[in-house]
């Protein structure tokens, strides 16, 4: 962007906006600080870093350069041409001297003389039939009538400026010169100038300044001065004493008399009683010329017979001003055969009447109609030698036509010279006079040579010649395109980022040389576009839509179009369009080619589209459009070019060298930071020059696939030396597919389903190793289990579920686009996860069983924290199932496989049931064990009468009361989930409840012994308590079996109570009444 020179700072700015934003709103969103905030906070930095400490100083000078760009003056833009064309300011000092750019006149005269000798060009070339080489014989007239017209609105357009700001309406009409066809026929013959049409205004500035030899009025005498235009205002000034006459005072005065009288007169105050005027003292009358002497001089005045004021002189300074639309006057000897037909000094006013219609008119004093006048359309004035006969005049020249000529005499050589050049510049002719040597240059003594930084040009050697070379023997084509440039040359150097563009002023000057000059408008835009394109060649930003404008132009003008008017195509045209067609033409491709580098970041704004249009329209064959077919087949190879370039500027951007020695791990690495960068590289074309090419969609497509075809190449090449067990390619494909998978042209492309069969094999492998891993590591840590708790079950179940949940996650994460293929993954994991869960699940129990069937029926026997490990692993598979076991969106069809695997939930939940009822039974067998004890007590029994003699063991209900308590809290305390610690209490609670019926049940027709009576009730009250503490719900706790329990124990109480209450000891089962069970 820096060094193509077309960027501007709002285009670095707006680039830097974009990536920060993109890169703020990625991350995660923070308590306290907007991501707006982050982004302006950059921003603001970003304008602290471009800006530079004196920031404000440096926009108020760019603000100032841009108003200079756009409005220059004539000194600026001298300034300007002076370092485009490298000419030095005393250089410039000279030709602006040489070629008298400070007078109007003659820069008026110039362009007159250039036109007259633009059409004698044309018409030597037309009488002699030198004309261009034209594509076609039938323009060598077209072009001649294209000159005259281009030369008549040159004409036209300078007749129409006015001559001055005063000047009268009258604008002349061309007419043919006698001596030459050079000036166009838009009159007749009979429309001349008359006495009426030369209307002169004149400014006369009288000064008084001081009286001297004033002597007959005392000195206390008041005294003023009149000053008098014939046949205008009078004027006063101010009084002042006759001691000191001094006034200043100036009087203005308009007159259309070239040759004025001014009177002016002393005046003292009459003091007489019956004086009805004031005393004249003197009078004094002036015929003031233009370029009279303009300082104050001392003029005697006339003074009244008698009068003691002999030497009364007064000081004053008289100027009349000279009118723009008069060019020179004074007083000059002539003679002619048709005007002043007699040797005669006169007054003589050179008259400007429009911009080509000059007149020379001889004036009388105090006269504003001329006396005689001579027209000068086709005079040729020159030096000449004194005509014989004459008196008066030293110096002479000439005016001649043919028919007449005019002789004029002056007494001083520069007035002479002054009236030369002014009728030379009347005139218009192309010959310029040259004075004759003078004496004093021929004497004895040697001449003087010129100096470098003389004022008159001809005492310069070859600037006059120079100056005097004709415009139209130069070749002003060649002349143009080296003007041309170095003006580019001079604007693409600049501070602004112009992209080939000139700016204002200089596209002034250059219009300016072109409309003067007859540059054609093909040579010019030709020559444009050639400099344009060796910029362009040199990696400098041009715009493309002045590229097309130029092209444009030339195109309709070589094809018949003639946007410009022009009817003439010359050979030399057409060769060199066509030669800067192909030029153009293989510019274009390289720059759609190189696109992300000729237009970085999308930059200039839309740039690119005006590229593609240009393209197109260089395709065209005039103005038959091109077949979409073939500006799609050209752009396909611009942007296939522009793959590999692309792809070959990331790889050395990278540093990444195939190296086949490098180590497979290094050349992974390499591949991976590729990918990255081709991510971004297509991302960036998406964002910035995707826009450009909407209208073939495709062939970004196109050239995205090309550019990753080349990346897979060395993608292939570092994978085929990973080694066969390395999984370090897959971060590879999850990188590459989750960028390509949501783009709807690139997803499912060529190189998708590349990346897809190239890892499709190490997807499955993978997944197959891992199933065998799984399956021993389930064999061998289950075999090898030692029970103990871990998380949420056992080493082997969590390492197990860990690994199953891993590769499921895995296979997620890999997004796999082919939905068939994703689809098959997550059915094979889920029947694996089945797998491995069943072989878990029945390990599980089977180890339960043995440790259940180990473990003793007293009321020494403890739930140990293996059991309950085991039993956490059976409930956190049953957890882990409904995640890893379930195929997400299956249909019946799906349940196929389910045929030949049984449900895993049904597995897990009836493991759990068993395992539930396993721990119950093994309650109850504790509970059976000491009902057995108890039975002994029973009337009727053989050990009846020998227990009834000895004293019973009264710690029978309390091991069991704590049997109960114990085994309670450990299920509590070890078992993780409270669902099914709840539901073993329930279902021992019930089985408890049923088997003291049943056994009471057994007993209903024989009478309880006490100590069979207090134990029950010990243990019915202690156990039901502690259920309940448990959380066991009332409904559950109060169930038949219970009931009819308690209704049992209540009566066999009462019944003892009755017969001998010293047998229950103080038990009860009215100990509380909390504890009586709810009708």
């Amino acid at each position: 962007m820096v060094q193509s020179g077309g960027c501007s700072a709002n285009d670095f700015r707006e680039v830097f906006k974009k990536n920060i934003e993109r890169r703020v709103r990625s991350l995660p969103d923070s308590n306290g600080l907007s991501k707006e905030t982050v982004l302006s906070s950059w921003m603001s930095k970003f304008d602290s870093v471009y800006g530079g400490d004196d920031d404000g100083w440096r926009r108020a000078g760019t603000n100032l350069n841009v108003q200079s760009e756009l409005i220059l003056s004539k000194e600026q833009l001298f300034q300007m041409f002076q370092t485009i064309l490298g000419v030095q300011k005393v250089e410039h000092q000279l030709l602006y001297n040489g070629l008298q750019l400070d007078n109007v006149d003659e820069q008026a005269a110039q362009i007159r003389r250039e036109l007259d000798g633009r059409l004698q060009q044309v018409d030597r070339m037309a009488r002699g039939r030198t004309f261009p080489v034209f594509v076609s014989s039938d323009m060598d007239l077209l072009f001649v009538e294209e000159q005259r017209s281009s030369i008549s609105v040159l004409m036209s357009n300078l007749e129409s400026v006015p001559v001055s700001r005063g000047a009268p309406d009258f604008k002349h009409k061309l007419k043919r010169s006698s001596i030459s066809s050079s000036f166009l026929d838009v009159g007749d013959d009979g429309d001349v100038l008359s006495k009426s049409d030369i209307q002169l205004s004149f400014s006369l500035e009288v000064i008084i300044m001081e009286i001297q030899g004033l002597k007959s009025v005392a000195p206390n005498r008041v005294v003023y001065v009149t000053m008098e235009m014939e046949g205008g205002q009078k004027l006063q000034t101010d009084h002042a004493e006759a001691s000191r006459p001094q006034w200043g005072t100036q009087g203005d005065f308009t007159t259309t008399h070239p040759l004025p009288s001014v009177k002016v007169k002393l005046f003292t105050e009459n003091t007489g009683v019956l004086a009805l005027e004031d005393k004249e003292l003197g009078r004094l009358v002036l015929t003031p010329t233009v370029g009279g002497p303009k300082q104050a001089q001392f003029h005697r005045m006339d003074t009244p017979k008698n009068s003691l004021d002999s030497d009364l002189r007064i000081r004053l300074s008289v100027r009349l001003d000279r009118p723009a639309n008069v060019k020179h006057t004074g007083f000059v000897y002539v003679v002619g055969q048709r005007v002043w037909k007699r040797w005669k000094r006169r007054y003589l006013v050179l008259v400007q009447v429009s911009q080509y219609t000059f007149a020379v008119c001889s004036y009388r004093e105090k006269r504003a109609e001329p006396q005689e006048l001579m027209q000068l359309d086709g005079y040729t004035v020159d030096y000449c030698r004194p005509p014989p006969g004459v008196q008066g005049g030293r110096f002479f020249f000439s005016a001649v036509r043919e028919g007449d000529q005019v002789t004029f005499g002056c007494d001083d050589e520069q007035d002479r010279l002054l009236w030369v050049q002014s009728l030379y510049r009347a005139t218009g002719q192309s010959y310029k006079p040259k004075p004759p040597p003078s004496k004093t240059a021929s004497g004895g003594g040697a001449p003087k040579p010129p100096s470098a930084s003389s004022v008159d040009p001809s005492e310069r050697p070859g600037l006059d010649e120079l100056i005097s070379t004709p415009p139209c023997d130069l070749d002003h084509g060649a002349l143009f395109s080296v003007l041309q440039k170095l003006t580019l040359k001079h604007r693409m150097n600049d501070s602004f980022s112009c992209l080939g563009w000139f700016s204002p002023g200089q596209v002034f000057v250059l219009d300016e040389y072109c409309a003067r000059y007859g540059v054609r408008g093909c040579i010019r835009h030709l020559s444009y576009l050639k400099e344009l394109m060796e910029y362009a060649e040199n990696s400098i930003l041009v715009d493309p839509t002045l590229l097309h404008y130029s092209y444009a132009f030339c195109a309709s003008h070589i094809h018949g179009n003639r946007p410009d008017g022009t009817l003439t195509v010359t050979v030399e045209e057409q060769e060199e369009f066509y030669r800067i067609r192909d030029q153009l033409m293989k510019l274009l491709e390289n720059q759609i080619s190189h696109f992300r580098y000729c237009f970085p970041f999308g930059r200039p704004d839309g740039a690119l589209k005006a590229t593609l249009s240009l393209q197109e329209r260089v395709l065209m064959d005039g103005s038959t459009p091109v077949s979409p077919e073939d500006l799609r087949t050209l752009l396909c190879s611009c942007l296939q070019r522009a793959a590999h370039i692309n792809y070959g500027q990331l790889v050395e951007f990278a540093n990444v060298t195939v190296d086949g020695e490098a180590s497979a791990e290094r050349q992974l690495e390499d591949v991976m930071r590729l990918g990255e960068l081709c991510i971004e590289v297509l991302q960036q074309n998406d964002e910035h020059h995707s826009e450009a090419f909407l209208s073939w969609s495709n062939l970004m497509t196109e050239h995205a696939e090309t550019f990753l075809s080349l990346y897979g190449a060395d993608m292939d090449a570092a994978l085929q030396v990973q080694p066969i067990d390395s999984w370090n390619s897959f971060p590879l494909f999850q990188l590459l597919n989750n960028f390509l998978r949501p783009d709807p042209h690139l997803s499912n492309g060529a190189f998708h389903k590349h990346l897809q069969d190239l890892f499709v094999p190490l997807v499955v492998r993978y997944i197959d190793l891992m199933e065998a891993s799984i399956a021993q590591s389930v064999h061998r840590g289950l075999e090898n289990e030692t029970w103990h708790a871990v998380s949420n079950g056992s080493a082997s179940s969590e390492d197990l579920f860990w690994k199953l949940d891993a590769l499921q996650m895995f296979v997620i994460d890999l997004n796999w686009p082919d939905p068939e293929f994703a689809k098959h993954l997550d059915q094979r994991l889920k029947l694996m996860s089945m797998d491995m869960m069943e072989a878990c699940v029945k390990r599980t129990k089977s180890a339960f069983d043995g440790r259940m069937q180990r473990a003793n029926k007293s009321t020494d026997f403890r739930v140990s924290s293996s059991v309950c490990t085991m039993f956490n692993v059976i409930v956190d598979a049953k957890k882990q199932s409904s995640k890893l076991c379930v195929v997400a969106g299956a249909n019946e069809s799906d349940h196929q496989w389910q045929q030949y695997h049984p449900n895993t939930h049904v597995l897990v939940d009836e493991t759990i049931a068993y395992m539930t009822a396993m721990l119950v039974s093994k309650f109850s067998a504790v509970l059976d064990g000491v009902l057995s004890k108890l039975s002994q007590y029973d009337e009727g029994s053989l050990f009846f009468p020998l227990l009834s003699l000895t004293k019973p063991r009264a710690d029978l209900a309390d091991k069991y009361v704590t049997f109960v308590r114990q085994n309670q809290d450990i299920v509590r305390e070890r078992v993780s989930e409270e669902i099914y610690v709840d539901k073993v209490f329930e279902h021992w609670y019930m089985s408890w409840a049923k088997t003291l019926c049943v056994w009471l049940t057994a007993r209903v027709d024989l009478q309880l012994h006490p100590y069979q009576l207090r134990m029950l009730i010990k243990m019915v009250k202690e156990t039901y308590r502690d259920f309940r503490l448990q959380g066991v719900l009332d409904p559950v706790l109060n169930n038949k079996s219970y009931e009819t329990v308690y209704n049992r124990l209540t009566v066999e109480e009462a019944t003892a109570a009755v017969r001998a209450a010293h047998d229950l000891q103080g038990v009860s089962m009215r100990d509380s009444g909390e504890d009586e069970p709810t009708e």
